[in-house]
């Protein structure tokens, strides 16, 4: 159980990390939020998939699994950049 958390935080700071490097620019929060936003990311990135069909909920972390969180992240990234400026 613990190891399952660990590695889910460890993947939602790779992908938001992934997405930051997709949409550089300045946030406020740091890594924390990097992180949450990622983490996020991945649940999003794979509701869309289901959504369109493109289910990739193996249980295992793919490379498709990785492309879809980092879309999620990104559009998570984008949201909150626009709230933060508001």
């Amino acid at each position: 159980m613990i190891y399952s958390i660990i590695s889910w935080l460890v993947v939602g700071f790779i992908i938001g990390a992934l997405a930051k490097f997709v949409m550089p620019g300045r946030d406020p929060g740091g890594c924390l939020v990097t992180s949450l936003i990622g983490i996020a990311g991945a649940f999003v990135g794979g509701f869309l998939s289901n959504v369109l069909g493109l289910s990739v909920a193996t249980g295992t972390l793919d490379f498709m699994s990785i492309v879809f969180g980092v879309i999620g992240a990104v559009i998570l990234l984008l949201l909150y950049r626009l709230a933060v400026k508001r």
